[in-house]
């Protein structure tokens, strides 16, 4: 007769989301992480969360945030952005490298930014260096440091301060991506065509339009298909891996389909804004909804979800992108801060838009959240999916839970988001990481401090940091 396992957790009843199947099961948990998953546990002494009528799925990893540390600590901050993240069922997160000062283009700066992020997040973590002009010597440096991948602007970011990020210019691109490929990290990309972008923008401001519909204007899907284009012959020519952010069209993640199956080594991401949102949501709601690549029309959108579906897209990120409120303010939509701050309502807005509302399944929506960042970023076979011996890091859901949105409910610094009054379908009920609870529907958000850095050692392999 089969003896009882000495489980420190288990988790009954839940239909549990894998790559494969959404089955009824149990979970069973010793030292953080899943050691069996199967019909029946007995739980023998373990502590038991009660999951019928809750859907399990792995935990949100989410390659794209704006935690602001250090320097924008007013923005953001590792505290506030990772709590909002747990919230919204998320376990791992990788940081950018601009929005704080100094931005991480050197192993100094990484390091300051690991000290500021040392025993303060909910979540585990990692971080991405900087490709920008003038630092391309301290690239190979920042690999060794362990950055997951470095980040490449082809537009202004829009940063101000003088010690801000800076975009790249061609030469610094195309040096950066061979110096890059040879550390066998990832370069990812934020794709607008900068000359485009300039001359449409002072077009309209010599006009004086400054609304939604002129910003939405002056960045063209042009520009992002021009800038495509550029870096997917740069890569082809350097061997360089490439990701691109926050792709927001069909003609866009075409143009990588196309190289890919030519081998180039490429992925890309699109973000919950561009499928919940749109232009004329936009011309509502003003700089609240405010991003770059803008926010396109209706019928953009719907192909964005067809090709989401055929499987186009590598995965989600939220591109998480806070600032104080008085920034989101004026008639001046080109100079009010551009970034949507939606890294808690990730989750529960592809379940309720894309599962419930279109019909993607939960398995494909649990590859694109979850197990494909991993796999990308070397976080597998520890990260990302339900499986055993993988950490439990999981997220509970009630598909059934209908709510509205409310500022109150935003765990991140300052509480404005565009999706603020949206009623959603499904309710985000609990957060665990490596088996410990981090947020429970509510209750005050526990183990702060409990978040481990990850270190990228080579390609496909990380390293968690003491």
């Amino acid at each position: 007769m089969k003896s009882a396992i000495p489980y420190d957790l288990v988790i009954a009843g839940g239909m549990i989301v894998t790559e494969a199947a959404v089955e009824r099961k149990d979970i069973g948990i010793i030292h953080g992480s899943i050691a069996e998953i199967s019909d029946n546990i007995d739980p023998v002494g373990a502590t038991v969360i009660d999951a019928r009528g809750l859907t399990v799925m792995p935990g949100v990893i989410d390659t794209h945030v704006h935690f602001n540390e250090p320097g924008l600590e007013a923005w953001e901050g590792f505290q506030t952005g990772s709590a909002a993240l747990a919230a919204g069922g998320g376990t791992f997160f990788l940081d950018m490298p601009l929005n704080a000062i100094p931005p991480t283009v050197t192993v100094s700066a990484l390091q300051r930014k690991r000290e500021r992020a040392s025993g303060r997040t909910y979540a585990d973590y990692g971080f991405w260096g900087g490709l920008m002009p003038g630092y391309l010597k301290e690239l190979p440096l920042l690999a060794n440091a362990g950055v997951i991948g470095f980040k490449a602007f082809m537009s202004s970011p829009g940063d101000k301060d003088k010690d801000g990020f800076r975009r790249s210019d061609d030469d610094t691109l195309r040096e950066g991506m061979r110096i890059i490929a040879e550390t066998g990290k990832v370069l990812a990309l934020h794709a607008e065509h900068e000359p485009t972008v300039t001359r449409l923008t002072r077009e309209a401001r010599s006009l004086g339009r400054f609304g939604p519909e002129s910003y939405t204007a002056s960045r063209p899907i042009e520009a992002e298909v021009d800038a495509v284009e550029t870096a997917l012959r740069y890569a082809a020519e350097s061997g360089c891996r490439l990701h691109f952010v926050h792709i927001s069209t069909e003609a866009a993640a075409g143009r990588i389909r196309e190289a890919r199956k030519v081998g180039v080594n490429v992925t890309l991401e699109t973000c919950p804004h561009y499928l919940c949102l749109t232009d004329k949501d936009f011309a509502v709601m003003g700089a609240v909804a405010k991003c770059a690549p803008p926010l396109r029309d209706a019928e953009e959108q719907d192909q964005l979800w067809v090709r989401l579906k055929e499987g186009w897209f590598d995965f989600l990120s939220s591109d998480h992108s806070p600032c104080p409120a008085s920034m989101k303010t004026g008639n001046d939509l080109f100079e009010a801060w551009g970034g949507i701050a939606g890294v808690q309502s990730t989750l529960e807005l592809m379940l309720d838009e894309g599962y419930l509302k279109r019909g993607i399944p939960l398995p494909l929506l649990a590859r694109l959240l979850s197990a494909a960042p991993a796999e990308r970023f070397g976080l597998a076979p520890v990260k990302g999916r339900i499986a055993v011996s993988y950490d439990a890091d999981l997220v509970l859901v009630d598909l059934n839970a209908s709510y509205t949105l409310q500022a109150s409910d935003l765990y991140q610094k300052h509480r404005h988001s565009p999706y603020i009054g949206r009623s959603f379908g499904c309710k985000v009920k609990m957060t665990l990481l490596r088996g410990r609870l981090m947020y429970s529907e509510g209750s005050p958000l526990l183990n702060q401090g409990n978040g481990r850095e990850f270190r990228s050692a080579c390609p496909g392999a990380m390293n968690i940091s003491s």
